[in-house]
């Protein structure tokens, strides 16, 4: 059983415990709400049983039964792959900041890299940062820290999201110091 699995079973343990809730009856809860689209499903449930975000998102994919991957990496698609879909058409031009972004990460030591719909998550034994290309032709990083105060560069998030921190890159001289002192901090604590 991979580190994800163990980590995914774990969090599916704890969901019932916080919900005191069985899977069975969870999921049950889901198919009796008639709603269809995840995010709408996730709204619920993080409504109705006071789940935060990521509980909710796991859920709803064990009832869904996917895994979070995206259709491509679940059909063999490599990264690169799943990389030429997410920076393409308009998006082409974020790829060579995506790619000194990823290679300044590297540098970091190992973890994993997951594929998902419009992005990378990277994972250690949880997810670290997550980069893809985001709005205003920026390149998004996203980082999952604690104990760091926002900046105008490092921007927090709402509690609840899948980042506590963003940071928008429009070119490869902002993959600086600072920027990679924060990615290996999140790094650091992902374990």
């Amino acid at each position: 059983m991979s580190e994800l699995d163990k980590a995914r079973d774990t969090q599916l343990k704890n969901i019932q415990v916080k919900t005191g809730k069985s899977l069975d009856e969870l999921r049950r809860i889901v198919d009796e709400s008639g709603l269809t689209k995840h995010g709408d499903v996730r709204s619920m449930l993080m409504r109705d049983l006071g789940l935060g975000y990521g509980d909710a998102n796991t859920l709803v994919h064990f009832v869904r039964q996917s895994d979070g991957t995206s259709a491509a990496q679940a059909t063999g698609a490599t990264i690169d792959d799943v990389l030429g879909e997410i920076y393409a058409g308009g998006k082409a031009l974020l790829r060579p900041l995506h790619d000194r972004t990823m290679a300044a990460i590297e540098e970091l030591g190992e973890f994993e890299t997951v594929p998902k719909k419009g992005y990378l998550s990277l994972r250690r034994k949880k997810q670290f940062a997550m980069i893809g290309p985001g709005t205003k032709g920026r390149l998004e990083v996203g980082l999952n820290m604690k104990g760091v105060e926002g900046t105008d560069r490092l921007v927090a998030q709402a509690p609840g999201g899948m980042c506590q921190y963003k940071v928008f890159l429009t070119g490869e001289g902002e993959v600086d110091p600072e920027l990679v002192g924060w990615l290996r901090q999140a790094y650091e604590a992902a374990g």
